[in-house]
């Protein structure tokens, strides 16, 4: 009998924070989805403080452990409690297809593609939508 190592769903690393490049490509990712946020989604940038550098870092901390890297968000603020901590907002269907949208531009400007691609984005768009309150 053979012995197959099977795969993960996002790649041959150990971790998505692994296979998207760890800690430099995780900034890099939330810095261009936050830039395509200040471009083209108005209704999002209109939830964030004029100055949004806060909001970069805690996705950034967020992101770090949610695929598998450092917990840094954990360590700093707690549990996430995401749909808590989103509940002042207004998010609706336009919202969650604004996020997505901003998410999947940056995913292609950062050249995240194949099996991570396909993993984030099904993870990715559970999350949004789990977001939701109107």
């Amino acid at each position: 009998m053979v012995d197959i190592e099977k795969k993960n769903p996002w790649g041959d690393a150990e971790t998505p924070y692994e296979q998207i490049g760890g800690d430099d490509e995780v900034r890099a990712l939330v810095e261009v989805f936050y830039d395509r946020v200040d471009a083209s989604a108005p209704s999002l940038r209109a939830m964030l403080p004029v100055d949004d550098t806060v909001s970069r870092q805690k996705l950034y901390e967020f992101l770090s452990g949610w695929l598998g890297g450092p917990q840094l968000y954990m360590e700093k603020r707690g549990h996430p409690r995401l749909r808590m901590r989103h509940l002042p907002f207004p998010i609706g269907e336009p919202e969650v297809d604004e996020w997505l949208r901003c998410m999947d531009e940056a995913l292609d400007e950062r050249g995240v593609e194949g099996g991570l691609r396909s993993f984030l984005g099904d993870r990715l768009t559970q999350s949004a939508h789990h977001m939701r309150n109107r």
